[in-house]
C-alpha cells in the first residue's frame, strides 16, 4: 500500500464532500450549515434550499460572529469553474470554523437531481428532514 496515496485520499475526504453526502446529512438533521459564497444577486437567483448566503468578499469576524463554530460549514459556489467556495472555505477556516467544500457546487447539486430555491428554482428531490 502506498502511504502517500492513502494520506492523499484521506485528506481529500476531510476537505471535500459531494451533494449526496450533504443531502443525507441535511436529511438526518446533522449539524451542517450550507454556505453559498457567491454574491447576494446570484444567491437570490438560485441556491441550495436552506443555504445561507455569505459572500466571500464580506466574510469577517463581525459578519460571522452569530454563527455556531461547533457546526460543519459546507461551502459552495456555481461549480468547478468558480472558486468562491474555496475562498469562502479558506476565510471561514481562518476564523476558526470547521469547513468542507462541496465538489461541483450548485451545478453538480442540480445534476444529481436535487431541488433548488430562489427566483429560478428547479424542481427536484427535496430535502426532507428525518428528525
Amino acid at each position: 500500500m502506498n502511504i502517500d496515496q492513502l494520506n492523499h485520499y484521506k485528506q481529500k475526504l476531510a476537505f471535500e464532500t459531494d451533494s449526496w453526502d450533504v443531502y443525507e446529512a441535511l436529511s438526518r438533521n446533522e449539524p451542517v450549515v450550507v454556505v453559498d459564497g457567491r454574491s447576494a444577486e446570484a444567491y437570490a437567483r438560485e441556491h441550495i434550499p436552506g443555504a445561507i448566503n455569505l459572500p466571500h468578499r464580506e466574510i469577517s469576524a463581525e459578519t460571522t460572529e452569530a454563527l455556531d463554530k461547533a457546526r460543519l460549514y459546507v461551502c459552495y459556489c456555481d461549480g468547478i469553474g468558480c472558486n468562491a467556495s474555496t475562498k469562502t472555505a479558506l476565510k471561514l477556516l481562518t476564523l476558526g470554523f470547521q469547513v468542507r467544500e462541496l465538489m461541483g457546487g450548485l451545478d453538480w447539486w442540480k445534476r444529481d437531481g436535487y431541488a433548488t430555491a430562489g427566483e429560478t428554482a428547479r424542481v427536484g428531490t427535496e430535502i426532507v428532514c428525518g428528525c
